[in-house]
Order: structure tokens, then sequence, then C-alpha cells
């Protein structure tokens, strides 16, 4: 298990491919982990570039801290000042997205390019300010509450489902095969047929690390459907907003809505679903952040 320090003692949990001239900072949706990045190395030692992934705090073996976007873009400046690296380019997938284009905000003079999959947007500038076009009225009610709330209100929001969640997922249960069916139910066909290529122990490995701890989908929901705390407008390298035209969990309204206010934006529309998209073009996403 890789991890090292950060400045302030916290530790960080993290997975490096350790080759290749362009280094890539991956940035896990939730609840996931770097184990999200894992399927990209192939991909990335063919294209030349370095992938590194990081667990953000209270993910894995991460150690839990009151994060936020601009607190986690620190954090990956921090990791790779340990390791050696100066610049880099960042790919955030899902609720990722809005961290990787803090590090571009945050650190404009080490960030090269950037690249989102299937992000969500500041979604209380959206209209309707929803991630997603099929939420009932309460599941509405419950979004727009948590953007009002403060960040810890939101958490204890939050938290008594998300434990429901993970005790009927039960990731402590030593059968991989089972666990992997419950990990991956629910998910539209096209991202169905992205689990179906991994094994029941990858699945299951990657499951345990992102439910080790509550803490950090927690936070990752508190703060991910309010403003961001930068505008998108501070990202000036070239970036690639990427989106799944079936995606179910994220409307297409998301994307749109960064490539417009993306000061250097490309949008790129794919005919995929959620995971899929991110897994489906690992070569294409690679080598625009190249």
């Amino acid at each position: 298990m890789a991890t090292l320090h950060l400045p302030d003692g916290r530790q960080a949990q993290y997975w490096d491919t350790g080759v290749g001239e362009t280094v890539v900072f991956f940035f896990h949706g939730c609840p996931d982990t770097r184990h999200a990045a894992f399927p990209g190395a192939s991909a990335a030692r063919a294209y030349g570039v370095r992938l590194v992934a990081v667990n953000r705090p209270g993910y894995g073996a991460s150690d839990v801290a009151a994060s936020d976007h601009l607190s986690v873009a620190d954090d990956v400046a921090a990791v790779a000042d340990r390791l050696g690296i100066g610049r880099y380019a960042v790919l955030g997938m899902s609720v990722g997205g809005p961290y990787a284009l803090a590090c571009a905000a945050r650190h404009p003079d080490r960030v090269t390019r950037a690249a989102v999959v299937a992000s969500p947007a500041v979604v209380p500038a959206l209209d309707p300010p929803y991630h997603r076009d099929d939420l009932a009225a309460e599941q509405q009610e419950f979004f727009a509450g948590i953007a009002q709330l403060g960040v810890d209100e939101s958490v204890e929001r939050i938290r008594p489902d998300f434990t429901a969640y993970v005790e009927q997922l039960d990731p402590g249960d030593p059968d991989d095969e089972a666990l992997a069916a419950r990990w991956t139910t629910g998910h539209p066909p096209l991202d169905s047929k992205w689990f179906a290529q991994q094994s029941p122990a990858e699945l299951a490995a990657a499951a345990r690390e992102a439910l080790v701890n509550l803490a950090g989908y927690l936070r990752d929901a508190a703060i991910s459907f309010r403003d961001w705390g930068f505008r998108p407008e501070d990202v000036t390298c070239p970036t690639t907003v990427w989106h799944g035209m079936a995606d179910p969990q994220v409307s297409i309204r998301n994307a749109r809505w960064l490539a417009e206010h993306l000061p250097d934006a490309q949008l790129e529309l794919r005919s995929t679903a959620h995971l899929s998209t991110l897994h489906s073009h690992w070569p294409e996403l690679l080598t625009a952040l190249r």
C-alpha cells in the first residue's frame, strides 16, 4: 500500500504507474477510490503517461480532514512535491471533476491541461438547479436543502441514508463474488458491460477501500452540490469536457454548462453512460492530456 505524509502530517494513500514523461493526476468519483484509475494503467504506459491517483481525505487509508475542493488541490500539489513532480495534467471522473478543475484554478503555474468526465457543474447555477433530470420533487427539495446548509449540517443530513446503504452492501463480507454483485447492481447496461470485464476480487477490493470509512463520501456529497469556492472561469488551461449522452446520473446539461463557462473548453459527447465514458476512452483521454 503506497502512502505518504502531507505537510500537516496527514497520511495520503495513492497509486502511481511510475513511468511516463507526462504526469496525469486522476480524481475519483464517490464512493470510489484510486482503484478507478487502475484500468487506465495499460493505456498510460502505451502513451507515455505517468498516471497517479490519490485517495481524497476519508477514503481508504487517507486520513479524514475537513476538506474542500481547494484544500484537495493543495493536497495534490503536496503529493506532487513529495514525488518530485513539477507540472502535471488533471483528470476528474464524476464528482472528481470539480476537484480536478480546482487544481487548475488553484495552481495554474503547475497544471498544464484538464479533463473532466461525467462531471457535475456548479449545480445551484443550473436551470433547473439539479444535477440530474429524473429527480422526484422530494429529491429536488433534498438537494436544494444541501446546497443551503453548512457543510457539517449537510454531512449529518446525508449520514443516515448512506449508513443504511453501506450496511446493505456489507463491505466486510469476505465473499468477493457476493460483494461485487451488490456493489455493481443498479447501473445502466452500458456501465454493467464495463463491470463484467473485471474480476469479483477486483470489484470487491474497490468496494472495501471505498467504504472502509464513511467520511470520504459524506464530505464529497456535502460539498459537491453547492457553490465550489472557486469559479470555472478561473481555469485558464485547455480543458476537455467529456460526457456520455446516455448518462442517467449526471444530466448532459452539466457538460454544456461547463463547456460554456470554462474559458478554453472543448466538449466531447459520446454514446456512453456514466462509468463507461471513462473506461471506454482511456487512450483518447490520455492523448488529449499529453
